[in-house]
């Protein structure tokens, strides 16, 4: 049951990155793709009829990881406490430069709402990788379970280590630039005229900087975690997950040249989740490692519920998971096809 719900929370953040990751890519090469108040609107239309449903599968990311791994939540939030609230007011910062945009139709106001919308996109995907980094570098963590880590210190690997180093920066940059291909390929997707085309430009000019930064994180991070290559490489069908993460990659480039606008996005999902999933596998089953004393990693043994609230938890997630993923599916139906910028607003 520990197992079943540490990929279940796995499966529900994959989720969220792939959903809400087209429309961080979205707002990162907002400024960019986007040169005219017409243009900006068309993009940030893009996103607005599923943008915060996209957020709905972190709330549910979340709770899963509340319910599942309690001890988890309760140490990570803790010993990470500065970048979760940084996560917090960017999401906020998103959610308000969306909504006020359009309040007041002044030449100040449009653009700096524009320029918060776009920053803040930026923000979270960083730090959404370094978050990722940390979780696999692993974090200092005592006896009983809890640590403290600042922000930056030396930028070294160690037990003195912040929650950016080298590693964990490289991780964040790579997410980053994968986000804002799939944001790329969604936009591709969803828009026309002059926004389409650059963000069509922009495809090919990062995918090979994603390229190389997908390599470059494979192999710093089994050096850093050796239990990630132990896992990978006692388990030869695990190499199904990276040849996945590879499919996706090699698909980008191959279905933007050819036009072909779903099929690079799909492709671009595909990346994302294969990456994802070789993350949640090779950790396992550790959830949170220690850099100091393997010993007093967090796994999905010592940090989960009672087997007996688990088993009743899973009753009440299904149906909840079922709703969510019905909803989403309507709405992405629903709002199927080009943008058009018929009225104001979103």
């Amino acid at each position: 049951m520990e197992t079943l719900w540490f990929f279940l929370v796995a499966a529900l953040i994959m989720m969220y990155v792939i959903l809400d990751g087209f429309d961080l890519g979205a707002g990162i090469l907002h400024l960019y793709v986007a040169r005219t108040d017409t243009e900006r609107r068309s993009v940030i239309r893009s996103i607005g009829p599923v943008w915060d449903g996209n957020e709905v599968w972190l709330l549910a990311a979340g709770g899963s990881l509340v319910l599942a791994f309690p001890l988890l939540y309760a140490s990570s939030f803790s010993g990470l406490y500065l970048p979760l609230m940084m996560v917090l007011w960017l999401l906020i910062l998103r959610a308000v430069s969306l909504e006020l945009r359009h309040h007041v139709d002044n030449r100040v106001w449009k653009p700096f709402w524009d320029v918060v919308f776009s920053g803040a996109s930026l923000l979270l995907a960083v730090i959404y990788g370094a978050a990722l980094g940390n979780v696999v570098r692993g974090v200092p963590l005592d006896a009983e379970g809890y640590f403290f880590t600042p922000l930056w210190t030396t930028f070294g690997l160690g037990p003195e280590s912040g929650v950016l180093d080298w590693y964990t920066v490289t991780v964040g940059v790579t997410a980053l630039v994968a986000l804002t291909v799939h944001g790329a390929a969604w936009l591709v997707l969803k828009t026309e005229g002059e926004v389409r085309e650059r963000a069509r430009r922009v495809i090919p000019n990062l995918w090979v900087a994603q390229v190389v930064l997908t390599l470059l994180i494979t192999v710093m991070t089994f050096g850093i975690q050796p239990h990630v290559a132990q896992r990978m490489f006692a388990q030869p069908l695990a190499w199904v997950l990276p040849a996945l993460a590879v499919f996706g990659l090699a698909g980008i480039p191959l279905h933007a040249r050819r036009r072909q606008e779903g099929r690079g996005f799909l492709a671009s999902a595909t990346y994302l989740a294969g990456m994802l999933l070789s993350a949640a596998y090779g950790l396992y089953p550790n959830v949170l490692p220690a850099i100091n004393d393997p010993a007093n990693s967090l796994t999905v043994f010592n940090a989960s519920a009672p087997r007996y609230g688990l088993t009743i938890a899973l009753y009440w997630w299904i149906p909840g998971m079922l709703l969510a993923t019905g909803y989403t599916v309507f709405t992405y139906r629903r709002f199927a096809g080009k943008v058009r910028l018929d009225a104001e607003g979103y």
